[in-house]
């Protein structure tokens, strides 16, 4: 922020789009800097080019121009991407600490509106809690404001976050928010929600919004796209389930699906996993979509912390 565009960028380009997002998040949220309290910086850093004050700008526009002229526009619309989904995230980060029961308490009486942005800017396994603990109508109403949710003005979300951290008794601060909603939001919810909450709120918004249903369906993980994973990535997902689970989400399978599994185990599992399968027996379709869905949440969570990679372009699906 101190120096000229020029030199700005080409030290811009020496970091990583991780670290670049970081510095970004930064210049966002600083805005103006004191020019005594940026000398002071500089000087702690031995970085002083030159004398006299300097005024420091921050702010979304500088942000933006510093890593266009580094990375391009599309790179850098992706990192401005992050960025503001990372502050956003912040605008309610004071409600991580809280049990789902205590934030369905503090939400008691919300509009479903109110309630969807709320979730929309929770971590995504809590708000899924969340969404689990309420009744089914009001579930249903607050997935589909999540989904079909617009822009917010800044003041309209410090309104939610000001009334909500006032029944906290949290100290209300006056920080940039941008928001969050859309489809998939609430896909990142349901993919967090176990097998009963998904399915019923799944059902629900086909009832009310069958094109809405397809869409969350169409970009949700499910059991047949271990067939999209590169074998190494299946094998990594294989190792952490247990066999029981594995032979009761193969009841049924498709052929293709049970080769991709068959093929990525060693045959002392495979002989293993035959054994197993034979000694279940007839069991509930129930059953088998809870064993499908712990397996599928193994695979979220392997993807998100970037140890496997789940490919969706526009692969044939498959159906059992």
């Amino acid at each position: 922020m101190n120096m000229d565009r020029q030199r700005a960028t080409e030290v811009m380009k020496q970091f990583s789009d991780v670290e670049a997002e970081v510095i970004a998040a930064e210049i966002v949220q600083l805005r103006n800097v004191d020019p005594t309290v940026a000398e002071a910086t500089l000087n702690e850093f031995h970085e002083i080019t030159q004398k006299g004050r300097r005024l420091s700008r921050g702010g979304h526009e500088f942000a933006v121009g510093l890593l266009e002229a580094s990375f391009g526009a599309e790179r850098a619309a992706g990192v401005m991407n992050r960025v503001a989904t990372s502050m956003a995230g912040k605008a309610f980060e004071f409600l991580d600490p809280s049990e789902p029961g205590d934030v369905l308490n503090l939400l008691d009486g919300e509009m479903p509106q109110t309630i969807a942005l709320v979730l929309a800017h929770l971590r995504r396994d809590q708000a899924s809690a969340v969404l689990a603990g309420m009744e089914p109508g009001l579930r249903t109403d607050v997935a589909q404001c999540i989904a079909t949710m617009s822009s917010a003005t800044p003041e309209a979300i410090r309104v939610v976050t000001d009334t909500l951290k006032l029944r906290t008794g949290k100290i209300v601060s006056r920080e940039s928010i941008e928001v969050i909603g859309g489809v998939q939001p609430l896909v990142d919810i349901i993919n967090r929600a176990d097998a009963a909450t998904e399915r019923a709120l799944l059902e629900g918004l086909e009832e009310r919004d069958p094109i809405l249903a397809e869409e969350i369906r169409s970009r949700m993980l499910t059991f047949v796209d271990i067939v999209k994973l590169e074998s190494r990535d299946v094998q990594q997902v294989l190792r952490g389930i247990d066999t029981n689970i594995l032979a009761m989400a193969m009841k049924g399978t498709s052929d293709a699906v049970a080769e991709v599994i068959r093929a990525n185990l060693s045959e002392r599992n495979r002989d293993v996993l035959d054994d197993e399968t034979k000694s279940l027996g007839p069991v509930r379709m129930r059953q088998v979509e809870d064993a499908r869905a712990e397996i599928v949440r193994a695979i979220r969570d392997m993807e998100a912390q970037g140890s496997i990679t789940v490919q969706r372009g526009a692969e044939d699906e498959y159906v059992n």
